[in-house]
């Protein structure tokens, strides 16, 4: 079994944005990156009555992400998710040695 550490905030505050809660509806965002543990595998959370489950949380340096990951994110490429993150985080600099919790979820049908 994985273990993973004490949770650093709630699982309804994984995703926030009007734009990303859209972007998971559509199914075009299928993870969530955080500082923290926000959810562990198997857990089920909804948004706007649409439940969603965790499918998977690991860790992640920023320098390991690919256009891939942000188009997992919802976003088209790397170069806009990495600007996007710096503007949500006023005085944030992109650091690839930061590491980051990916939250991998699917719709919970």
């Amino acid at each position: 079994m994985t273990h993973y550490p004490e949770k650093t905030c709630t699982i309804d505050r994984l995703v926030r944005q009007e734009r990303l809660i859209e972007a998971m509806i559509s199914g075009k965002k299928t993870q969530q990156r955080r500082n923290g543990v926000y959810a562990y595998p198997g857990e089920i959370f909804e948004v706007k009555g649409v439940q969603f489950k965790i499918t998977e949380v690991a860790q992640q340096y920023l320098r390991d992400m690919t256009d891939i990951d942000a188009q997992a994110e919802g976003f088209a490429n790397l170069e806009t998710y990495q600007s996007a993150i710096v503007k949500m985080h006023p005085g944030m600099v992109w650091d690839g040695n930061g590491v980051v919790w990916v939250h991998t979820f699917e719709q919970n049908s």
